[in-house]
């Protein structure tokens, strides 16, 4: 199989996808300091990915780890009892994933 080159991009381009994930690093950065502080809900979070792009692509593990009193092994638990793989993003999950989830912190 031959590797595929990246496309060419002009420098215009290329400015214009770096600062579009700049600002989506920024909103998922801000969204886990709201859910941490417990400002923002994981239903909340659910409502808002219907509706925003960058939200929808957010990962649910880094989501899962800013909850307050959630840590890396007690969010990888979690997801293995929800049946959720490490890598799934918010728009992939299914509803009984997300009936889970919300379960769990009602």
């Amino acid at each position: 199989m031959a590797k595929q080159k990246p496309p060419q991009m002009t420098d215009e381009q290329r400015r214009a996808a770096l600062e579009k994930a700049g600002q989506a690093r920024t909103k998922r950065a801000e969204m886990k300091a709201l859910l941490q502080t417990g400002s923002l809900t994981l239903d909340e979070v659910f409502v808002e990915a219907d509706a925003d792009d960058i939200v929808a692509g957010t990962k649910i593990y880094p989501l899962l780890v800013a909850m307050p009193g959630m840590g890396k092994v007690k969010a990888m638990r979690l997801m293995e009892a929800c049946t959720i793989a490490d890598n799934r993003k918010i728009r992939g999950l299914g509803t009984r994933q997300r009936v889970c989830l919300l379960e769990h912190f009602a």
